[in-house]
């Protein structure tokens, strides 16, 4: 048996098994969560298909994942095994918008729901409109709602947590840096690869880094593959932990005094794991995709960049 199927095999298949295909980006599928904790309640038993993060940004739900395999055939052939050990299951549920995504579903023997985008809607069993809202967020908790036929009032806070393993990790990473919890700040100075010429980059990391690092404020910044000469650029005497598995980065926010982060997706993760963040969105950020968190401190002008000085007076006042 497979690893998707020992992941999803039951003895009989619940009437509420439902196939999700998670967001392609870490911050979408952040914002998600609260629509597939709904779906949940509502008594589907979930499984989630989706990119190679989403285990490990999963984990401590219980939900079991199967990371989607590259390539076409590939994928198709992996959802009909997927479909195979969700006893024929037909129900899914495409937090994705693209037509490959919906397609790919149909061709496996899935029959899915979701928004009519992308000229997709004959492949969907029930295509519903995507309406404007005020928050991105609220998209897929509508799409639940209508999934589901009835409609709530989107939730204040996205709450993630990460699982005691992943905390255990994050405490053991800092303690092998000499860092103490609650004393560093950490830094999410990278955008997203959709961002090719780094718009919503600021541009005063490294400013702020040697100005923390002054103040004898430890520094910390979590670097992904192709991350770590810019990351190392910031600073020489900044903390630079690499090779981070998304879960373990989240218990890394939760254990820091303060974040400080970009328009991107680990933003969205500390704000839902309740961490301090102070949000930069600049001029080519959208406000839709705010980051959702009780302690969220949003700087955000359509004009320009916010200075060093607010920044570094916002993180030192962290506590």
């Amino acid at each position: 048996m497979s690893s998707d199927c020992r992941s999803a095999a039951s003895t009989n298949a619940p009437a509420g098994v439902l196939l999700v295909r998670l967001c392609n980006w870490v911050g979408e599928a952040v914002l998600s969560l609260p629509a597939l904790r709904r779906l949940e309640q509502a008594g589907y038993e979930l499984h989630l298909y989706g990119r190679g993060w989403a285990p490990s940004l999963f984990e401590s739900t219980g939900w079991p994942v199967s990371v989607r395999r590259g390539g076409w055939n590939a994928a198709i052939a992996q959802l009909r095994e997927v479909r195979r050990c969700l006893h024929g299951s037909e129900a899914a549920l495409l937090m994705t918008n693209s037509f490959s995504s919906a397609l790919e579903m149909r061709l496996a023997g899935f029959k899915p729901t979701g928004y009519a985008r992308e000229g997709r809607s004959l492949l969907l069993r029930h295509a519903y409109p995507l309406p404007e809202f005020d928050h991105a967020g609220e998209s897929y908790w509508h799409l639940a709602g209508c999934f589901l036929g009835r409609q709530e009032s989107f939730p204040a806070l996205l709450e993630w947590t990460p699982s005691e393993s992943q905390r255990a990790q994050a405490r053991t990473l800092l303690s092998s840096y000499g860092i103490a919890p609650r004393s560093f700040v950490l830094l999410c100075p990278f955008s997203g690869a959709d961002d090719n010429e780094n718009r919503k980059v600021w541009p005063g990391f490294s400013k702020l880094a040697e100005a923390l690092i002054a103040a004898d404020v430890p520094v910390a910044v979590c670097p992904g593959p192709g991350e770590e000469d810019a990351a190392a650029g910031l600073s020489t005497k900044i903390h630079c932990i690499a090779g981070v598995k998304l879960g373990v980065y989240g218990a890394l926010q939760e254990l820091s005094r303060c974040v400080v982060a970009n328009d991107t997706g680990p933003g969205h993760l500390a704000a839902a794991v309740g961490a301090r963040l102070i949000s930069l969105y600049g001029p080519h950020s959208d406000a839709a995709w705010r980051p959702i968190g009780a302690k969220v401190q949003l700087f955000h002008d359509a004009s320009k960049w916010p200075g060093v000085d607010c920044v570094l007076a916002a993180a030192l006042a962290a506590k």
